[in-house]
């Protein structure tokens, strides 16, 4: 057997296997999705989506976890982009070598702390040490910390994929170091920081076991900014309580269809924005 035959039958080989692992990726995205949302069709109500449960007439409604989701969300994207991205910018642009090793190592660190641990030190510090109880501000900011590394890693590479000559193009026309930073760099850098949102709220959708110690898991219907001082349940933890502790496994498949419906919205808005915006600049 010749080296071109051996080089033809390995190339065919590794693509029949690239074809397959897709396909079976695929499948089980599609998989997951439809089962969930089969299971969760035929339980899914108006009553159900509008309204608070009622311990008096025995029903259940999943707005205020809605609600919860939406505001803790938002809550936690103030905090973590302006620290994330500053971060990113400190690293890329200013910081010395042996500074942005050590900080690169404590965010790599930091990122492969387990959630519950995150939910014990956000309750000891921000629940009982600065006095917030177990507040969604609480979760709010046991999440910042948690996504932090995802926001600082992707502005981070998207920071160093910009061409030099940009940097050097804008001190040749007299502008300071910042300002380059401001009006050219970042500006290119909004597909890495749009993804980092993306992936910050897929962990902020699916985080259940720090808000469990942070959040709580009351089922109230509050305002914004009450519901940053008082206890709430977030879909996550509602999904967890209600198919473990309460066996309503109807219920908990309509909130996985909720989750999966405002992942596929929030992706979807995200990738239009970033199209926009790139139009825009372009």
């Amino acid at each position: 057997m010749n080296n071109a035959l051996r080089r033809n039958i390995y190339k065919n080989v590794m693509l029949s296997f690239a074809y397959a692992a897709t396909a079976l990726t695929v499948a089980v995205v599609l998989f997951i999705i439809l089962y969930v949302f089969i299971r969760a069709v035929p339980h899914v109500s108006w009553q159900l989506l509008s309204t608070k449960p009622s311990y008096i007439n025995d029903t259940i409604g999943v707005l205020p976890d809605i609600l919860n989701t939406i505001y803790i969300v938002i809550a936690t994207l103030v905090f973590v982009l302006p620290l994330g991205v500053g971060a990113a910018v400190y690293l890329s642009e200013y910081a010395k070598k042996k500074v942005k090793r050590a900080i690169e190592y404590a965010i790599e660190s930091l990122a492969g702390i387990p959630s519950i641990i995150y939910g014990l030190v956000g309750m000891l510090i921000f629940c009982q040490y600065f006095g917030l109880k177990t507040s969604l501000l609480a979760g709010a900011l046991t999440l910042t910390i948690m996504n932090l590394p995802t926001i600082i890693r992707t502005t981070q590479e998207s920071l160093d994929s910009v061409p030099t000559s940009y940097r050097e193009g804008a001190f040749g026309l007299g502008a300071n170091k910042w300002y380059s930073i401001r009006t050219v760099v970042l500006p290119c850098c909004i597909d890495g920081i749009v993804t980092g949102c993306i992936l910050a709220i897929g962990r902020m959708l699916g985080e259940s076991a720090a808000l469990l110690f942070t959040a709580g898991f009351a089922h109230k219907v509050n305002g914004f900014i009450d519901a940053m001082s008082s206890s709430g349940s977030t879909l996550t933890v509602a999904l967890y309580v209600y198919a473990k502790e309460q066996g309503e496994f109807d219920v908990a498949f309509v909130i996985a269809a909720i989750m999966l419906f405002m992942s596929l919205l929030i992706n979807y808005t995200a990738s239009k924005l970033s199209k926009r915006i790139q139009n825009k600049r372009y």
